[in-house]
């Protein structure tokens, strides 16, 4: 195990950052919700169709 040094030379994983936060606001959707998510709501959460349009255009 590889533990961060303690001097406040923090390093930023801006991938695992922003997955960490995908992960919390699908935890909030799901907490929200009466039912399970549908897929779509998970996409929906997730803003997969506008990263899809972004990417085509």
């Amino acid at each position: 195990m590889h533990v961060a040094p303690v001097g406040g030379t923090a390093v930023q994983d801006h991938v695992a950052l922003a997955e960490i936060e995908l992960c919390g606001e699908l935890i909030i959707a799901a907490s929200a919700a009466e039912e399970r998510l549908s897929l779509e709501s998970i996409d929906e959460v997730l803003k997969v169709a506008e990263e899809r349009d972004a990417s085509d255009g």
